[in-house]
């Protein structure tokens, strides 16, 4: 496949026609906010979106794609425990297993991003399968922990695919379907990890540990064959250079922060390899952020970024990032933590995946309700409305820990308030952004909720290290440790609600129409 842009970038110009979602044409029923983006006019020479007939197929191909890639969030979640001794390592050499896919999906996602507004987000998105199916494979072949590492790494790359499903979906989806479509690409995110976490205990409490590895490469191979087949490429291109040097810093400084923030708890927060490392993280970042505002073609348009609509969406995205992970990390421990404890619900691996689940199908099934909100009220109100079910959902949770169903009924709530919220933010980043650099700031936008979930790692991981009871000789956490972690993921719901409060509210389509209308009446 030859990599060629297919025209000059027009940075400061946007590719929003009117006819566009993002743009101002009436009855917009996917409830893009259209700003300043929407108000200039498309570039010459560069193709503009190719509208689908009902893209049901374009639809399904892509959600699947997206939660076959989420499932290696938590593909070894259960059986995390047993690590050092499949491993023959370390507790802390075995962890390398999960953080390293964490790091590279982090560094990928905004450089796939770009590289998809240049060269094709159907390519990018087939380039990020492979990378899942050759980590699937590299891992599945060796008990080595080096080995597995890097394949655990290689399948972190495939975490691009998500946001540039999305952004495939707004160049090639009726305005009509295109709503439920983001929710459903945009929640495919929480999906694959809440399904995973059943699938993988089945598959970790059955058979050898290494099925897992092959089983993703499996699905990764079907996911592939249906992009490949059924998925048109998107017309959208932004020509230019790639930013190597700024891709190269950003990895360098995302890799720099994030590493400690990961291993904080572990090496000790004023180890001075953590506190060194995240200097320096910051300062790459910083002298990354300069050199890009300097260039004519930067890899992440920092301008848009910075953007009142694109920069409060981008921070909300870090609370809902924690306040995923909080129960992800806090629940799955109370269901397998033996009776014997007073707090614990002494279920299997799978009763615990079970009960867990049922966030993953409740993020699937709001994800049409939360389009609706947005097309009616603004994705403004979706986001807001996500983050307050979720709150709830966490307070509800001090009092609701004492038995199974009481655990399956939070999960619910959380996932539908997640869902409500994830489905909403690229909503709000597409309504603000050209449609050229849609990938990028999804990509940016799927970066944030990482961050959001590698900080809610590292803080409620040393809390709950700071809150423990010893059972047969090892230090498990207390109901303390549960308490102030549901606490804390609470505070931090209330700072996403306070951030989204400042979004520029949307009016209804119905309402600008009828606004369009009477102005142009004789």
């Amino acid at each position: 496949m030859s990599l060629d842009p297919a025209m000059p970038r027009h940075p400061d110009a946007a590719v929003i026609p009117d006819d566009l979602p993002g743009g101002r044409a009436a009855g917009r029923a996917d409830g893009l906010a259209g700003h300043d983006v929407a108000d200039r006019a498309e570039p010459a020479g560069l193709a503009g979106p190719v509208r689908e007939r009902g893209g049901g197929v374009l639809i399904a191909v892509l959600a699947f794609a997206g939660i076959t890639v989420a499932l290696m969030q938590t593909l070894l979640v259960p059986v995390i425990g047993r690590l050092p001794l499949l491993l023959d390592t370390s507790i802390a050499n075995a962890t390398w297993a999960m953080t390293a896919t964490l790091l590279t999906g982090a560094v990928a996602t905004p450089i796939m991003g770009r590289l998809g507004d240049m060269y094709g987000k159907r390519r990018m998105i087939l380039v990020s399968i492979c990378a899942l199916i050759a980590g699937s494979l590299v891992a599945a072949v060796s008990s080595e922990l080096m080995v597995v590492v890097a394949g655990r790494a290689i399948q972190g790359f495939a975490m691009g695919a998500i946001p540039l499903g999305i952004s495939l979906m707004r160049d090639r989806l009726p305005r009509e379907r295109l709503g439920g479509a983001l929710a459903l690409m945009s929640s495919s995110l929480g999906v694959g990890g809440a399904l995973g976490l059943p699938l993988s205990a089945y598959v970790a409490q059955n058979f050898d540990w290494h099925v897992l590895f092959y089983g993703a490469a499996v699905l990764g191979a079907v996911a592939f064959a249906l992009v490949l087949l059924l998925v048109p490429e998107s017309p959208v291109r932004t020509g230019g250079r790639f930013d190597v040097t700024g891709a190269l810093g950003l990895s360098a400084g995302l890799l720099a922060l994030l590493l400690p923030v990961s291993k904080g708890a572990e090496w000790g927060w004023t180890n001075p390899a953590t506190l060194g490392l995240a200097a320096a993280g910051i300062a790459i970042l910083v002298l990354w952020g300069i050199l890009e505002l300097r260039l004519r073609e930067p890899l992440i348009d920092l301008r848009t970024t910075a953007r009142r609509q694109v920069l409060l969406t981008n921070l909300t995205a870090i609370t809902v990032g924690v306040s995923f992970y909080a129960m992800s990390l806090v629940l799955p421990q109370l269901l397998e933590l033996p009776t014997s404890t007073g707090y614990g619900l002494g279920q299997t691996l799978i009763v615990a995946g079970l009960a867990v689940a049922p966030m993953g199908i409740a993020m699937m099934l709001v994800s049409p309700l939360s389009a609706r909100i947005s097309a009616a009220r603004g994705p403004k109100t979706s986001l807001i409305l996500g983050l307050l079910v979720i709150g709830g959902a966490y307070t509800a949770a001090q009092g609701l820990m004492n038995a199974v169903w009481q655990v399956a009924l939070i999960s619910t709530l959380v996932g539908g308030g997640i869902g409500l919220a994830y489905s909403a933010l690229p909503t709000l980043i597409m309504g603000a952004v050209p449609t050229s650099e849609t990938g990028a700031a999804n990509g940016v936008n799927t970066l944030m909720r990482s961050i959001g979930t590698s900080v809610s790692s590292a803080v409620l991981g040393a809390v709950l290290a700071r809150n423990t009871i010893s059972l047969h000789g090892s230090d498990v956490p207390d109901m303390t440790g549960f308490r102030i972690s549901f606490l804390i993921a609470t505070a931090v719901v209330g700072v996403g609600i306070l951030l989204a409060s400042f979004l520029p509210s949307g009016r209804p389509a119905a309402g600008r129409a009828v606004t369009r209308r009477a102005a142009t009446a004789p």
